[in-house]
């Protein structure tokens, strides 16, 4: 196997979207080395979600210091050195991690897949910054020789979810997305006419967010009162597996959507002109985008619709 007795260093920070979306790479990293020590650098919303993959010997939680935080720069230099990596895969390729490849010493510098200056395998092809993150990332890891990518797993993330006590018809809604981001949101009084709709037709509706969505929550629940709240019950496990359990589900461009879509769940998400579906929308077995420059217009009928629904 390639890469076997091999120490390999993988970095990805985040956001949910980007770590969810790096499921494949880490697998067919993990695929082409074989039984070489993997450690993956990320940050701490997502380490022991990840330790659970099974794909890595350790992860290590990168602080993202600033570069006058000296006391936490130093230590993360050092670990990095004394990781003593053969090679990197920087799944991030931000200033940051590139800055990273400066942190090694000339003479031992590792083999650097990703785009800092210097790179043994550089990706430096135009298009990466015009193709959905999946495809750069294939694109990228067949640089460094790894030509298959396989089918995301996230079996091991699995969890029990029977606390929540939920109906065998459910359907999941997430009105959430970033706090700074309200344009992202599609409005909450539209997601409460569908909960009405879906609860209507036998079909549970359960919300799945955060404090950040509490106001949104609020009103779906005082419209449809047959709606199950889990906002800030879940850990990202739980998700993917309501999300494999599902009728269907409906969101905004968010991080949780993309981990609901890749565990198989009928999705449908939606887009505003804030961010470009052709860049990062969930990927799935069944996932409708829907997109509206101001998602205050997309109509109700357009998402029961293609979720094959009437009112």
């Amino acid at each position: 196997m390639a890469g076997t007795g091999r120490n390999i260093l993988v970095i990805k920070h985040g956001a949910m979207g980007d770590v969810i979306l790096a499921q494949g790479p880490f697998q067919a990293i993990r695929d082409h080395h074989g039984d070489a020590r993997i450690v993956l650098l990320t940050t701490r919303p997502f380490a022991a979600f990840l330790e659970k993959s099974g794909l890595f010997d350790e992860v290590w939680i990168d602080e993202r210091p600033k570069l006058w935080q000296l006391s936490k720069l130093i230590p993360l230099i050092r670990k990095l050195r004394r990781g003593r990596f053969d090679r990197v895969y920087d799944l991030q390729t931000s200033t940051r991690t590139n800055s990273y490849f400066r942190f090694f010493p000339r003479r031992r510098k590792p083999e650097w897949c990703g785009i800092a200056k210097g790179s043994s395998h550089l990706h430096d092809s135009p298009m990466r910054t015009k193709i959905h993150t999946i495809e750069r990332h294939i694109d990228q890891l067949k640089v460094a020789g790894i030509e298959t990518v396989p089918p995301v797993d996230f079996s091991w993330a699995m969890t029990d979810i029977s606390r929540f006590d939920l109906p065998d018809k459910y359907a999941l809604l997430v009105p959430g997305g970033s706090a700074h981001r309200p344009e992202k949101r599609w409005p909450a009084k539209r997601f409460a006419e569908l909960a009405a709709i879906l609860a209507g037709k036998g079909i549970t509706p359960v919300l799945v967010g955060g404090k950040a969505e509490a106001e949104a929550i609020k009103t779906i629940l005082d419209h449809c009162p047959e709606t199950i709240d889990l906002s800030s019950k879940t850990e990202f496990g739980d998700i993917a597996t309501l999300g494999a359990g599902a009728t269907l589900a409906v969101g905004n461009d968010t991080g949780p959507l993309h981990l609901i879509s890749a565990v198989g769940c009928k999705t449908v998400v939606l887009f505003s002109k804030a961010s470009d579906p052709n860049m990062s929308r969930p990927r799935g077995q069944d996932v409708t985008v829907l997109r509206e420059d101001d998602l205050a217009n997309l109509p109700l009928s357009a998402v029961l619709d293609s979720l094959g629904l009437e009112k």
